[in-house]
């Protein structure tokens, strides 16, 4: 028989761990269930200075501050990632990768957003050979080399700010007229001496043997196509909401985010809220998906104080 909870958390991001924290407050027999603790915080590769209580913090130690105080309250978590959420008599059922399946009578989603793809010939054949979408995460390898990376906003320039210090030339690639990021990002990468930021920039391929070595763009305004000698590629295009596990349960809007009343976070399914970055808003940032998260549990507990099933 699956585990029976009140609330059942999906995702181990800022939105998650505050949705822990706060249910934890309220007494409710909660669990949390996400493969990994971080989600794009985790992946930061430069300093966070936008967090009140503190000047400036890498992601990942932020992170660790997170899980170490939801691990201080009594909440029960499974790392696993979570393949379905479905409704059964007023029911829902949480069904893991591993197989495992848990109840609750709610369930809030946080599950964050994966990175966008390029979608052009040469990507899925290098990921991990050239082709990454971390720079955290891989960007050591990369000593000494050339990179390019597609996208001109704030996570492309910082992923080019981390880069800087390892890598020995940068090109940054938007297919805008001019690069998005904040003026003072783009005045930091400028300042590194190692990026050149090409715009009006669309790859279209990336090519090598058993690892990257080049990549085709098309030049816009002059309607060309150029090669680019690289031996690595941050894809830093944005981001898209990871809403597969609870499709048939939500609606979404034009960016396939999930749609919530703000006031609450909850979905168009009694029981199922949405916080963080997988949830529809026009700002993606740390401090408003903890605040999306404590004000889904605080929802999450009205609910079911009120539907009798505390």
């Amino acid at each position: 028989m699956p585990s029976s909870y009140d609330l059942i958390i999906v995702g181990g991001g800022p939105a998650g761990i505050t949705a822990g924290i706060y249910a934890s407050r309220y007494k409710l027999n909660t669990l949390l269930v996400t493969k990994d603790f971080g989600g794009q915080m985790g992946r930061t590769p430069v300093a966070i200075e936008n967090y009140p209580g503190f000047e400036s913090i890498l992601g990942p130690e932020l992170i660790r501050k997170f899980e170490q105080h939801l691990r201080t309250k009594k909440i029960d978590i499974e790392k696993d990632r979570i393949r379905e959420v479905k409704k059964k008599n007023d029911e829902f059922i949480v069904v893991t990768e591993g197989k495992k399946e848990f109840k609750a009578q709610a369930v809030i989603v946080a599950t964050g957003a994966d990175p966008r793809p390029l979608q052009v010939p040469g990507e899925k054949e290098f990921i991990g050979r050239g082709v990454s979408y971390c720079s955290h995460c891989d960007g050591p390898l990369f000593s000494d080399k050339i990179v390019a990376i597609a996208g001109g906003g704030n996570s492309a320039l910082g992923t080019a700010l981390f880069l800087a210090s390892i890598a020995k030339k940068i090109y940054i690639l938007e297919a805008g007229e001019k690069a998005r990021a904040d003026a003072e990002n783009q005045e930091r990468v400028q300042k590194t001496g190692k990026a050149e930021i090409i715009t009006s920039a669309v790859i279209k391929e990336i090519r090598g043997d058993k690892f990257v070595d080049s990549l085709i763009y098309q030049n816009l305004k002059e309607k060309k196509e150029r090669t680019l000698e690289v031996e690595g590629v941050f894809v830093e295009i944005g981001l898209q909401p990871a809403v597969s596990a609870v499709k048939g349960l939500v609606d979404f809007n034009e960016n396939d985010e999930i749609k919530i009343d703000p006031e609450t976070c909850r979905t168009k399914t009694d029981g199922l809220f949405a916080a963080g970055d997988v949830a529809a808003g026009q700002f993606k940032q740390i401090i408003i998906a903890c605040g999306q998260g404590a004000r889904a549990a605080l929802a999450a507990f009205q609910y079911l104080q009120a539907a009798n099933l505390l």
